[in-house]
C-alpha cells in the first residue's frame, strides 16, 4: 500500500506530505463478572496521510493540510482520489507558512518493556489475573470487564527524508463495580498501563469495590459551605494536566495561554508545595517524526518548556518538541493519613469532573465523598464542587503515596484549602 500511495503523491504533483503508517495487533477480553463471555483477536493496518499546500493569499505566504485515511482494501485510483481531493481541501486552509520537521531514515526502536517479553495472549492472561484478584466481596464485585492488551507499530515518513518508527506494548480497558445492599450501585472505571503492572491494576480495582460498597451507604449531600477537599485517584492527574494544556504552543501562541519559559507560573508568594513536573516520552517520536524525550516543564514552580508540533513551535520562534500527554510529578510532602486531618471533604468519584484549561476553573458533581467533621466520617453523595485552580496553586498539598494512572505517574491524592461546595 505504501507504494500506492508515494505513486498518487508523486502523480499529483504533491511534494510535501507526512505518512503515519500503523498496525495494531490486540488480544480482547470481555467478563461478565468473572466468566469469560468472548476473546478476540485482531490486527487493523491504518494509513493516514496529511499533505500540505503551498500558496500565498494578499501577498502572504500560506501552507494549508488536510488529513485523510487510506485502508488497505482501496485500489490506485481510489488512493489517487482520496489525496487529490485532500491536496485541492488543503488550498482552503489559510495558516501563515511554517516549516515541517525533516531527518534521515533511522532504525525502528522497539520499546522494552515487561509487556514486551511475553505474548499478548500471556500478558492478557496475567492481567486478567489482577482483575479478578480481590473479586471475593459478599455482596460487592466486578459487573463486567473488558482487557485490551496491544502491539502497536508506526512508521513515519513525510518529504522532509525522516523514515522512522516503533513497536510499543500496551494494556488497557474498562471495569464496572456493583453493589447490591443496602441500594443497587455501580461505579465505572478505566485503566492504561505502559508495563505488566499487575499490582497498580489490582490495587485499582481493590480501590473501586471500597468505593462503591461506600457509595451505597450514603444517602445524603454534604451541607453547602466552603470545606478542606482533597481530591485522589484520577483526578489528580486531571488538576495536573491543567499546566501541561497552559506549556503547549498550541495554547501560547494564539494568546489562550500567557506562559513564558522562566515565568514563576505560582506567583511569588507559594505557602504549599513548588510543582515539580517532567513530561515523559511515552514514544521515541511524534506523530510527525520528532525524536522525543523525557523534557523538564516545572522546576519548583518555574516554567522550563513550552511542548508542542512542528507549525506553532515555528511561529513561536522555539524548538518543536512534539506534543506530551504524559508526565512525571516527585511525591508530596505528605502522607496521606497526615492530609486527613480536622475537616475536610475528600471526594473520591464524581459523576463528571472538568478541569478548564482557559480559566483554571475545575468543579464536578459529586458521586461519593467522605465528609468528617473533624471525629466521624460519613459517606456523602449529591451537591457539587467548584474551586479555581488559579487561587489554589499557591497552597497545594500533595501526598507521599504514589499512584499509576493513564499518562500519569505522581502523587495520589492532592489537599486544596476554602472551596466551595454547594450541598443541602
Amino acid at each position: 500500500m505504501l507504494h500506492k500511495i508515494l505513486s498518487a503523491l508523486k502523480q499529483n504533483n504533491i511534494a510535501t506530505y507526512l505518512i503515519n503508517d500503523s498496525r495494531k495487533e490486540t488480544v480482547e477480553l470481555f467478563f461478565i463478572k468473572e466468566h469469560l463471555d468472548m476473546k478476540r483477536q485482531k490486527e487493523v493496518r491504518q494509513y493516514r496521510i496529511t499533505v500540505y499546500h503551498d500558496f500565498e493569499k494578499n501577498g502572504v505566504k500560506m501552507r494549508g493540510s488536510s488529513t485523510v485515511g487510506i485502508h488497505c482494501g482501496m485500489t490506485d485510483k481510489e488512493v489517487e482520489e482520496t489525496i487529490k481531493k485532500a491536496y485541492f481541501a488543503a488550498s482552503f486552509v489559510c495558516n501563515p507558512y511554517y516549516e515541517l520537521p525533516s531527518g534521515k531514515k533511522e532504525e525502528p526502536v522497539i520499546i522494552e518493556s515487561s509487556l514486551s517479553r511475553n505474548t499478548l495472549a500471556e500478558n492478557a492472561r496475567k492481567m486478567a489475573e489482577a482483575l479478578f484478584a480481590d473479586d471475593s466481596w459478599e455482596d460487592t464485585f466486578l459487573n463486567s470487564a473488558e482487557l485490551f492488551v496491544e502491539k502497536n507499530s508506526c512508521h513515519i515518513i513525510n518529504s522532509g527524508g525522516i523514515d522512522v518508527g516503533y513497536e510499543k506494548h500496551t494494556v488497557k480497558g474498562e471495569f464496572v463495580t456493583q453493589c447490591i445492599t443496602p441500594q443497587d450501585v455501580e461505579t465505572y472505571q478505566s485503566f492504561s498501563y505502559d508495563e505488566l503492572d499487575t499490582e497498580a491494576l489490582r490495587a485499582k480495582v481493590k480501590r473501586a469495590l471500597e468505593m462503591t460498597k461506600a457509595r451505597a451507604q450514603a444517602k445524603s449531600a454534604p451541607a453547602a459551605g466552603t470545606y478542606t477537599v482533597l481530591l485522589s485517584g484520577q483526578y489528580v492527574r486531571d488538576i495536573f494536566e491543567y499546566f501541561l494544556s497552559r506549556s503547549s504552543a498550541g495554547m501560547v501562541y494564539p494568546k489562550y495561554s500567557n506562559y513564558r519559559i522562566g515565568d514563576r507560573i505560582q506567583g511569588g508568594d507559594v505557602t504549599g508545595e513548588l510543582l515539580t513536573i517532567t513530561l515523559k516520552a511515552k514514544e521515541p517520536y511524534s506523530s510527525e517524526g520528532i525524536p522525543m524525550t523525557h523534557r523538564p516543564l516545572l522546576k519548583d514552580g518555574v516554567l522550563q518548556t513550552i511542548h508542542g508540533n512542528s507549525r506553532f513551535a515555528y511561529y513561536l520562534g522555539l524548538e518543536p518538541t512534539g506534543v506530551y500527554d504524559s508526565f512525571l510529578v516527585p511525591a508530596g510532602t505528605k502522607y496521606f493519613s497526615e492530609m486527613k486531618s480536622g475537616k475536610y471533604l475528600h471526594v473520591v468519584n464524581f459523576s463528571d469532573f472538568q478541569m478548564d484549561a482557559f480559566s483554571g476553573h475545575f468543579a464536578g458533581e459529586i458521586r461519593l465523598a467522605f465528609l468528617c467533621d473533624g471525629t466521624t466520617v460519613t459517606p456523602v453523595t449529591g451537591g457539587s464542587v467548584n474551586g479555581n485552580l488559579l487561587k489554589a496553586q499557591k497552597n497545594l498539598v500533595f501526598s507521599k503515596e504514589m499512584q499509576i494512572e493513564k499518562g500519569y505517574e505522581g502523587p495520589y491524592a492532592v489537599r486544596f484549602e476554602e472551596v466551595n461546595v454547594a450541598g443541602t
